[in-house]
């Protein structure tokens, strides 16, 4: 499928708003929860969360209040941070992440919840439908399952011999196994043989590639997750020195190093979450604001990698590119 028939401006959000609620005030002193499994040094997106709400007018410290809770890559610390944003009363909670979400809405079901990135919300059993959220929670999905297929296109377009390729999962992620579907499914009609991998530590990211040369395997898919992105440099010289070309679904691999990236802007969805907690702010519930799919997907290639692996990246995907790193 071509890369610009995958991008679907849904801005749904934007048209499902009832009038009443866009006339209303936001409210003084509105207090905002943001809830993120890693550690602010290793937070990418808040700042594009941030700047979001400058333009609507919101400041911290000045007409809101951000109470900021991170896990410091520990996942398991979630639950009792978001427990207490919730005895905190605040008036939304962010979610920085898929198992940030998650322990949101296990957390509260009145306090509204906005997710600034999920890769199939209904799978993951956030939202009842696209459409039609239904309860406290809401927010933007990057279609990770639906972009995987891409990524292996990709990944044979740059290096046609390869017949094997490892998939790096992290097993806690709620959303990985609608992905890995997708990915075996792909895979079979591209004649592609996957080996899956499980890593959810550095530790286990060391194990999964000391593994991967036994394997036969001539390429890498890692899949989209807050871990490998923080890890994001750990994983490019592992590839580097597996002499292996890999695909990412994050646009920082590949600054860090990685060969190419395919995905939705993370960047632009946080920047699109603070709409949503405008709206809510404003009086309109989670419940009556549709998902928002994303309406920027950016291939990256670093032609740098590239040419250390030996690899020649055919003409046909450098015009596809949406950025070359030199």
């Amino acid at each position: 499928m071509d890369r610009r028939a995958l991008i679907t401006a849904v801005t749904l959000g934007c048209l499902a708003v009832p009038l009443a609620a866009e006339a209303q005030a936001p409210a003084k002193g509105a207090r905002i929860g943001y809830l993120a499994p890693f550690s602010p040094t290793n937070d990418l997106n808040l700042k594009y969360l941030l700047q979001g709400l400058d333009k609507l007018g919101y400041v911290a410290g000045q007409n809101i209040a951000i109470e900021y809770r991170f896990a410091n890559e520990r996942p398991e610390r979630l639950p009792a941070l978001v427990a207490e944003l919730v005895q905190l009363k605040v008036d939304v909670i962010v979610a920085a992440a898929p198992s940030a979400s998650e322990a949101a809405k296990q957390a509260t079901s009145t306090i509204p919840i906005v997710f600034a990135v999920s890769g199939d919300p209904v799978a993951a059993g956030l939202v009842a439908s696209l459409a039609r959220p239904g309860g406290n929670i809401t927010g933007l999905a990057s279609l990770g399952a639906e972009l995987v297929g891409k990524e292996l296109e990709l990944l044979k377009a740059v290096a046609p011999k390869i017949a094997r390729v490892a998939v790096l999962q992290n097993p806690t992620n709620p959303g990985h196994v609608v992905v890995l579907r997708q990915a075996q499914g792909a895979a079979k009609s591209l004649g592609l043989q996957l080996q899956v991998l499980e890593a959810r530590t550095h530790s286990e990211i060391d194990a999964a590639f000391a593994a991967m040369s036994g394997l036969r395997v001539g390429a890498v898919l890692v899949l989209r997750d807050a871990v490998f992105r923080t890890q994001r440099a750990q994983i490019a010289a592992l590839t580097a020195r597996s002499r292996l070309p890999a695909v990412y679904g994050f646009r920082e691999h590949v600054e860090a190093g990685g060969l190419m990236a395919y995905g939705a802007s993370v960047h632009h969805m946080f920047g699109r979450a603070a709409t949503y907690v405008d709206k809510i702010l404003r009086g309109a519930k989670p419940a009556d604001l549709p998902v928002e799919q994303p309406t920027e997907l950016e291939l990256v290639i670093n032609l740098k990698t590239a040419r250390a692996l030996g690899l020649t990246i055919p003409h046909s995907v450098l015009l596809r590119a949406d950025e070359v790193i030199e």
